[in-house]
Order: structure tokens, then sequence, then C-alpha cells
């Protein structure tokens, strides 16, 4: 299981978490699933990123309603849970996305998000959230400077473990 991705796109992402900064930047990561051999063994294979497409963050107090209502009603509805600390990207454009790059023969592989001031490991509400098709990127960001960029991948027992990212300079 490897993460491909060309050196420019990397910086992209960097640079919206870094702009994006001290809230968490989002964004959907376009490109191919590549063929291992593997059979049935999805969590082995290689993707190689295409394109992006950041997406606003709509992380809010209704967003964590649903997908959190506990750590709603123990944090005061939504106290300390902002997009400081959290990230949602609407259903209606994850759905307009897949249709894009479907016409353009590409799928979603992944999603990229920030951690502002935190290390760029998955928290617990990411991986709650998590899909085990796509990758996880997190770029961790201190005090507006980007010091991380990893790949993360849900394995099957729903639990994330490091992907490696293999970087490349397109020519």
């Amino acid at each position: 299981m490897v993460l491909i991705i060309s050196e420019h796109l990397k910086t992209q992402i960097n640079q919206a978490a870094a702009m994006a900064y001290p809230l968490e930047c989002c964004g959907l990561m376009l490109g191919r699933i590549l063929s291992t051999g593997l059979k049935d063994h999805l969590d082995e294979d290689e993707r190689e990123v295409i394109d992006l497409v950041p997406t606003d963050n709509r992380w809010g107090a209704a967003v964590q309603e649903v997908t959190d209502p506990q750590a709603a009603l123990a944090d005061g509805r939504n106290k300390g849970l902002s997009q400081h600390r959290r990230y949602w990207i609407d259903p209606t454009m994850m759905l307009k996305v897949q249709q894009e790059a479907r016409d353009r023969n590409l799928d979603i592989i992944g999603v990229y998000h920030s951690h502002p001031d935190h290390p760029a490991i998955p928290s617990e509400c990411d991986r709650r959230l998590a899909w085990p098709v796509y990758s996880y990127v997190i770029v961790s960001v201190k005090a507006g400077q980007v010091e991380n960029f990893l790949s993360w991948r849900l394995n099957n027992e729903h639990q994330f473990r490091s992907e490696p990212v293999e970087i490349f300079n397109k020519i």
C-alpha cells in the first residue's frame, strides 16, 4: 500500500493547510487505484493522486450533533470542537466531485485535511468518520508553518495505519 503524489500536488495541499491556519483545511484527492495483482486486497493497492479538489470546511454545531451527539452535549454544543479542531466535507460536494471524477475516468481516492497545532496523526473523530476505501492525508501546521505530511489508511479492524507516501517530480 502506497500513496503516490507529485511534489506539485503535495505543495498545493501544504499551501492550503498553511493558508487555512488556524482552521482545518480539507479537500479531495482524485486519481487512480493501481492494481497490485492481489485480488480482494484493497488495503494492499497503490493509489496515484492526479488532481486535487479543495473543499470548504463545513464543520459546525449541526454536523457535530449528527456525528457525535455525546461530544456535542459534553462540550456545550461545539465548544472546543470548531473548525479549529474538526473538518467536514458536505456530502453533496462529495457526490458532485465523484460524478465529475468519473467523467474524467478518475475516482476519489482520498481526503486531505490539516491539524492546526497538532501532530499529523488521526484523531478518534477522524477514525470514526473515515471510510476504508480512502487514503487520508493529514498535514500538521504549527504556528502557520507546515511541519509534517502523512498518509493513513484504515485496516480491516477499522484502525488507522500509516501509509507510505511516494513523491515524484512531474516532468
